[in-house]
């Protein structure tokens, strides 16, 4: 038999790996992939986003350790691996000048160090793909800016045995992608269809604010609908950040799974040859890894 794929995900704050790409970490789970999450930072600058929770005094008291809790419950859904890089969260900043970040946090730690914590996890898992944001953060939170900097970077120096020696053998990583989890494709198909049913869409807004920005390039597209119900119960786990009642789960799931049942990544590097468009993020490495 040969080995199974290995895919690792970053990800910048718990909660995220399970709105972006989770049912297509499940399907790989349930086929005998080894999937590992690695999550940068403990999320312990969240907001608690749940109205039906705003009020616990046991969430309030310690907020790290519930985070902690519902990233554990979140992976067993999606039978998935985890690992903290064990960063501090750097908050989102608001205001109007914004407000400095605060002292020691994920995005002010130099790139030194924390591209070296990825190198180490990336040489220890040896994984064959990653996945990751966009230059852009897939939206401007410092922490996945910060996120999509350090994996670049760490795709780049786990494979060269020169940089970061200590953080072991040289591994080189033979495909990263980015998670287009809101392409404008995705979002208007299942906005028409649930207007063409009468529904409401919660889309209405994004698209009007989407048509005018670029749109990212889709290159891959696995297709996972049966592993919607294991993205919705890693969602529900984490539920200080989402209202089972809430936005993700706004679209009806049938509608989902008869318009997009596809989750859609853009190829950002590879050094194996490709033929675009991709159904698997493992293609073109099954053969060389059998």
């Amino acid at each position: 038999m040969s080995e199974p794929m290995r895919l690792m995900a970053v990800h910048a704050h718990p909660d995220d790996e399970s709105s972006k790409g989770a049912a297509t970490m499940a399907r790989y789970t349930a086929e005998g992939e080894r999937v590992r999450v690695v999550t940068c930072t403990g999320g312990e600058r969240g907001s608690i986003l749940n109205p039906k929770l705003a009020h616990d005094e046991t969430i309030l008291a310690d907020m790290p350790a519930y985070r902690r809790r519902e990233m554990a419950a979140a992976a067993e859904a999606l039978g998935i691996e985890h690992v903290w890089l064990g960063f501090v969260d750097s908050g989102l900043p608001e205001g109007d000048p914004l407000p400095p970040l605060p002292e020691g946090c994920f995005a002010l730690v130099p790139l030194e160090e924390s591209v070296g914590a990825l190198v180490r996890e990336i040489r220890t898992f040896r994984p064959h793909v990653m996945t990751t944001y966009n230059e852009l953060g897939g939206y401007p939170h410092p922490d996945h800016v910060r996120c999509h900097e350090i994996s670049v970077a760490a795709f780049h120096a786990a494979a060269d045995p020169e940089q970061y020696p200590q953080a072991g053998p040289a591994w080189e990583v033979s495909k990263l992608y980015y998670d287009v989890g809101f392409s404008y494709a995705r979002i208007e198909a299942i906005s028409t269809a649930m207007h063409e049913r009468g529904l409401v869409s919660p889309f209405d807004e994004w698209l009007e604010r989407a048509s005018r920005r670029p749109e990212r390039t889709v290159t891959t597209r696995i297709r996972c609908e049966d592993y919607f119900d294991r993205r919705d119960e890693a969602l529900r786990a984490h539920a200080t950040q989402i209202d089972p009642d809430g936005f993700f789960f706004e679209v009806p799931r049938d509608v989902e799974r008869e318009v997009w049942p596809f989750e859609d990544f853009e190829l950002a590097e590879s050094r194996v040859p490709v033929e675009l468009p991709e159904d698997d993020l493992f293609a073109g490495l099954r053969r060389l890894v059998a």
